[in-house]
């Protein structure tokens, strides 16, 4: 397959939560027939009763997974090894797969290093979400103006890395770029891992009661992905942890000077990282439509 073509290419989704939902959403659109394997029923009849699914199972269907030309895996980093580890067989030859996992550097190895020759995992990360989960919230436009990186490795083809950042523009993303899975973790342990930590720190060193009653759109802001997946995202974070570690210990040192100055009444030195703050800040809006 080296190209995505709507009468021609069925795409499976394994694991229809709010990113599988998304993807289910933004494809269907595009005149895709996209079908899933996930766990709850519920979610396939949600999906399809709403139009964006063409149907699907909640036990692995061998003639399902045949028949499709594309599989998305939106699933935990374990369960992602295991399904593949298990079912492979059940793949098509020629059929690419792709994900949308938060770390890369076990998982792609792992996978690659396992599957059949005749088959080709090419790894994706859609660098958009939401603090709630489940295929019920599943919104397309979250895609909007965000980036989505490709992770190839030696063992990719060019058609198959192309397919994937293909894959991006069809599902709208703003930007679409390419990152070892080395690189990869050492960004997302900083641009997400590291957020993520920050704002369930900050929910938890104040638990003064009454609090909600006061705060501004400035903690909200802040804290709104405090509002968290534990079971997922301290999977992804033992996964990268020294990289995750490392981030952290960068930031508590910044912590540590910022609080120094104040301290010491340094008020320029204070503000001069105020000043590069606001520089640095404004490269990272989305970019407009």
């Amino acid at each position: 397959m080296k190209k995505l073509d709507p009468k021609s290419t069925e795409i499976l989704i394994v694991g229809l939560g709010l990113l599988g939902g998304c993807y289910a959403r933004a494809l269907t659109e595009k005149g895709f027939t996209v079908r899933a394997i996930t766990l709850e029923q519920s979610s396939i009849d949600y999906a399809v009763s709403h139009g964006f699914l063409a149907g699907g199972s909640t036990e692995v269907d061998a003639e399902l997974i045949a028949r499709s030309d594309l599989i998305v895996f939106a699933l935990y980093p374990h369960i992602f090894v295991e399904w593949v580890e298990q079912y492979q067989h059940l793949i098509s030859p020629g059929t690419v797969l792709t994900d949308v996992t938060g770390v890369k550097g076990n998982v792609v190895g792992k996978i690659q290093g396992m599957l059949r020759p005749d088959v080709e995992f090419i790894a994706a990360h859609p660098m958009a979400g939401r603090e709630v989960s489940g295929v019920e919230n599943s919104d397309p436009k979250i895609f909007c103006g965000a980036n989505y990186i490709v992770v190839p490795t030696e063992k990719n083809t060019e058609d198959a890395i192309r397919l994937c950042e293909e894959l991006g523009e069809l599902l709208g993303f703003a930007r679409v770029s390419r990152l070892s899975p080395e690189e990869h973790d050492r960004m997302i342990a900083f641009l997400s891992q590291l957020t993520h930590c920050i704002a369930v720190t900050l929910m938890c060193c104040n638990d003064e009661p009454g609090l909600e009653k006061y705060t501004g759109d400035s903690f909200r802001d802040l804290t709104r992905i405090a509002r968290i997946n534990d079971a997922m995202w301290s999977e992804l974070f033992m996964e990268n942890r020294d990289l995750l570690l490392d981030q952290m210990d960068i930031f508590i040192d910044r912590f540590i000077e910022l609080r120094n100055f104040l301290a010491g009444g340094h008020v320029e030195d204070m503000r001069a990282m105020m000043r590069h703050s606001t520089e640095r800040r404004a490269r990272f809006d989305k970019p407009k439509e």
